[in-house]
């Protein structure tokens, strides 16, 4: 296609046409007939996307654009199933494949290798943004949105929804909740005075039909915006959007206008205070500084780098000194960069009681400080080198399309013209460095923080409040509803559940695009890697392209500690790196990392070996990632920290653990499922209780007792440290390089000795970890909803090994079984399954509003498997989705991890060839074979829950119960 401006083509015309070399690229603008705009980035990533999204700013706290995100995914005129996005989960070789609701956007992103595939997805998605079957089954409102439900007369009444539950999640979180009151006073004249997602007490005032209208006004091409990514045929990709989707006989018709989205004029509101019910540990505060509009795109980066530069770790100034004074147990920044008007929060949590003004007066000074005094142009150079190895190195995590398309639309939703302005920045990085020699950031700093007269400040206090809300409210209901009402309630409940029940019919199946086997790639070539015992350190060595960059990952062995020493060699990782060194502050070592090195982090974590003793290999992981021309500094600064560090400073050692303390306790809240699965194991393998030594319960309960008892330990500690620190830094080590052969050639001359205690290498363990010891458990946290864990030892159930089949299982169980009795019935925001190589099968939910029902539905999974009934299309497309999930593209930093993996596992060469054989050999008589063993899942299982009082008190489970906070 001619991608000339001006040129037309399939209904489109190409606005603009302009390489793009921070994709390796092109990006081209083009409009459709219809009015949608669509962004082409074209490059030769092998891994497309396509995205489309829509500008959806709210008008109240209903959350309907998040009931619209979820809802238009359950079905549409073209493929009548009831859940097509769990269809393509299910059956797809997608690489990314969700859906986001934002402040003011919803996006719809997908990506694939497979060009096949992407069509498919394309296909699927827009028939469900554009004809979604809301308008002829109103019980995908109630099903995600919410409904009444009520057992029976007597029985209290209460609501239910996925969406409904999942933002009583959310809104567990002070943070998220600070977050809303910020916004609402930095806002209050538009959209982002609304929480998007909806809050549980206003999702109820939602009508069956303004969600209709709000997709009808919403959901039009003239208000979309199409991304698509890659290594393309854009012809036929644009012919397939025209004559399918955009033509005028295919798109919707027009039915009014979207809701506006404006400027918000400058406001302050200095004094907003938010009542919670939830732990005093819980309070906080914080103050926003709107910083300009989407179209100062220059003014964005440099404010979120200055903000690094002062805010980005314990050691930089501000942060520094807000901490320092002692208000709280943290401080840190935030920036909002995906709004119209684009704002920075600086919150502090563990606020004390009474000090919010403290706080306020504490910032103002020392910002007044920094501007008047000059801030160290080292610093902001560091934070420029820091943000420009993060962009080039393009490891986000996810599908490197989606994230670019989600990044266009905060300058693109606003301004046709700025589509591709958050995409570049080789420039304005440029023009930054040049204003380092002038006073541009001082008096940027001033702008923003000082003389802003666009400014507010939040603070939440907790209250204990022993009456639900929520609750009353539902009382309060009931009490204005007759017999007859309350039976139709029951009724219409019972329907919902009874079409919930309904599979899908084989005619409505039929209609989903389906690929075959022969559409899997050949096995990918793994990339070369090897192990060599005869360089300095014994080395695991990947032959992998970087573009310049080298990974360096040292795995020191844990086998020379105690188990009572683990929960220390936790605080060594958090601690490495943020104290002086020998030859070095703490301040000059965070500037050297800035300025030199992409990532330096401390870590400890066990590998799985069954060829080991208790079949555990720990290790104590220092890992640093640096463009080759600064190699030399990935040597020096690790090896000066490991060996040099100073443990002499209490009071910066208690903030830390502080620090530490108040991040596991937002863990458990906002991924409870996690550290649920993490005590479960616990109690089944010598790993699991090893893990949770280092970084669970055991853990966190430890460093609880550290903080409170701290000044009579102090002393005590800092011994103990340097004990651990001398067993741990050995010559007990494994290098793992990836990066280019001649740097690792420096890497053994800069090296030396790497300042290790020799002498440990082939010594006999020392750790020995104690047997499991199975418990159901309950932690009570300040939260609304619950995290339910299980599992069990997979010996102690018929010894279901672990194999390509397990794979298979994992999907059927979480997108089928799971997801139904669980999320669809239960109105869970999610669930899943999942096995270990070594040892174990476990279950989880998270934001939950069920606890016994949940088990049993765990404790049902076996006998649902053991009558799997699948057709041989759907058996073909689990196991396209187990493959291809499989084989997805790696960045050369987590293969490179990957690959270490194996090497501490001890696995053969062949493995994952073989587990990928396995998969597609899988049969329904190998799943249903699973399912027979998984029946005896009841007599063996662990359960351990997190969440609310409430909920917790009120189980029939025999548990014991433990408050953490």
């Amino acid at each position: 296609m001619d991608l000339t401006p001006g040129a037309k083509a399939y209904g489109f015309t190409v606005e603009t046409h302009e390489n793009l070399p921070e994709i390796d690229g092109t990006a081209t603008l083009m409009r459709h007939e219809s009015g949608a705009r669509l962004l082409y980035l074209a490059n030769d990533d092998n891994d497309k996307a396509f995205s489309i999204g829509f500008k959806t700013p709210p008008v109240n706290d209903t959350g309907v654009f998040h009931i619209l995100e979820h809802s238009v995914l359950c079905g549409s005129d073209k493929f009548p199933v009831k859940e097509p996005f769990v269809n393509l989960l299910k059956s797809s070789m997608q690489t990314f494949l969700n859906a986001m609701t934002f402040a003011d956007k919803t996006v719809y992103p997908v990506s694939s290798t497979n060009e096949k595939d992407l069509m498919n997805l394309m296909d699927v998605y827009l028939d469900a943004v554009l004809h979604p079957a809301i308008y002829k089954r109103k019980e995908i409102f109630e099903q995600e949105g919410w409904h009444y439900e009520l057992e029976n007369t007597d029985a209290p009444l209460t609501y239910n929804g996925v969406v409904f539950n999942e933002m009583k999640g959310v809104m567990s979180d002070p943070d998220n909740v600070l977050f809303d009151a910020l916004q609402a006073a930095l806002f209050p004249d538009t959209a982002y005075r609304f929480e998007s997602g909806g809050l549980p007490s206003a999702i109820p005032n939602l009508t069956y039909e303004d969600f209709l209208d709000n997709h009808a006004r919403h959901y039009q091409l003239s208000n979309s915006y199409i991304t698509l990514y890659g290594n393309l045929d854009i012809d036929k990709m644009l012919g397939f959007l025209d004559a399918n989707y955009l033509s005028a006989n295919k798109a919707p018709q027009p039915a009014g206008a979207p809701n506006p989205l404006v400027i918000q004029d400058p406001v302050e509101a200095l004094d907003v205070v938010v009542e919670m019910n939830t732990s005093p540990e819980n309070a906080c505060a914080a103050l926003g500084y709107v910083v300009g509009t989407a179209a100062d795109n220059e003014r964005i980066i440099a404010v979120d780098i200055l903000m690094d530069a002062l805010m980005g770790s314990n050691e930089a100034p501000l942060k520094k000194a807000l901490l320092e004074a002692g208000f709280a147990g943290d401080v840190f920044d935030y920036m909002n960069k995906s709004i119209l008007q684009p704002f920075v929060l600086i919150e502090a949590k563990g606020i004390e009681a009474q000090k919010a003004h403290v706080f306020k007066e504490c910032l103002e000074r020392e910002v007044r400080k920094l501007v008047e005094g000059g801030i160290d142009k080292q610093l902001i150079e560091g934070a420029i080198a820091h943000a420009e190895f993060v962009m080039r190195e393009g490891d986000f995590g996810t599908s490197t399309g989606v994230i670019l398309a989600v990044n266009a639309l905060s300058a693109w939703l606003y301004d046709d013209a700025q589509a591709i302005d958050p995409l570049r920045y080789e420039t304005t990085f440029a023009t930054l460095r040049e204003k380092l020699e002038t006073d541009y950031f001082e008096k940027l700093l001033a702008e923003v923080l000082l003389e802003n007269d666009h400014r507010a400040f939040v603070e939440v206090v907790p209250t204990a409040k022993e009456s639900s809300e929520e609750a009353e409210r539902l009382a309060a209901i009931k009490q204005t509803l007759d017999t007859a009402q309350l039976e139709a309630i029951m009724a219409e409940a019972e329907e919902l559940h009874r079409i919930q029940m309904e599979p899908d019919s084989p005619e409505a199946l039929s209609t989903l695009p389906l690929l075959e086997l022969s559409d899997i790639a050949q096995t990918p070539a793994e990339p070369e890697w090897h192990f060599e015992a005869a360089t300095p350190l014994p080395s695991i060595i990947h032959e992998v392209p970087t573009h310049g960059i080298d990974y360096l990952s040292y795995y020191f062995s844990l086998d020379h500690i105690t188990y009572d020493e683990l929960p220390y060699v936790t605080l060594l990782a958090n601690l490495l790196g943020k104290l002086d060194t020998e030859h070095y502050t703490a301040s000059e070592i965070d500037t050297l990392s800035q300025l030199y090195l992409g990532r330096l982090r401390f870590s400890a974590t066990t590998y799985e070996n069954e060829t080991l003793a208790q079949g555990i290999a720990p290790k104590f992981i220092v890992s640093a990632s640096v463009l080759s021309k600064n190699l030399d500094h990935a040597i020096m600064l690790p090896k000066e920290i490991w060996a040099h560090t100073r443990f002499n400073d209490p009071e910066r050692i208690k903030t830390i653990l502080l620090q530490q303390r108040i991040s596991m306790e937002q863990n458990f809240q906002a991924m409870g499922h996690t550290s649920a699965l993490a005590r479960v194991a616990a109690g089944l393998t010598p790993a699991g209780k090893l893990l949770d030594q280092l970084a669970g319960i055991d853990f966190y309960q430890f460093l609880c007792d550290l903080l409170a008892h701290f000044d009579e330990r102090a002393e005590g500690l800092i011994k103990k440290l340097e004990v651990v620190a001398k067993r741990v830094f050995t010559d007990d080590v494994v290098l793992s390089f990836t990066g280019a052969q001649e740097d690792l050639v420096r890497v053994w001359e800069a090296g030396g000795t790497f300042d290790l205690e020799e002498g440990f290498a082939g010594c006999e363990r020392t750790l020995v970890v104690p047997e499991p010891v199975p418990q159901n458990e309950a932690f009570i946290v300040p939260s609304d909803v619950c995290y339910v864990g299980a599992g069990a030892n997979r010996a102690a159930i018929e010894a279901i090994p672990f194999d390509g089949t397990t794979n298979i299982v994992t999907r059927v169980l979480s997108y089928d079984y799971l997801w139904n009795e669980v999320r669809v019935k239960g109105g869970a925001y999610g669930a899943g399954f999942k096995a270990t190589r070594t040892g174990t099968v476990m279950f989880y939910s998270f934001r939950d509003p069920n606890l016994d029902h949940t088990v049993e539905v765990y404790n049902g999974s076996g006998a649902w498997l053991g009558d799997f009934d699948p057709s041989e299309a759907e058996l073909r497309g689990y196991i396209i989705s187990a493959v291809a999930g499989y084989d997805a593209p790696l960045k050369p930093r987590a293969l490179a991890q990957r690959q270490d993996n194996h090497y501490f596992a001890s696995l053969p060469a062949d493995y994952r060839a073989r587990l990928r054989a396995e998969m597609l050999s899988t049969t329904i008589e190998d799943l249903r074979a699973r399912g027979t063993a998984l029946e005896r899942l009841k007599e063996h299982e662990v359960v351990c829950i997190f969440g609310g009082k409430e909920q917790i008190e009120a189980s029939d489970l025999d548990l014991k119960i433990t408050t953490l906070y």
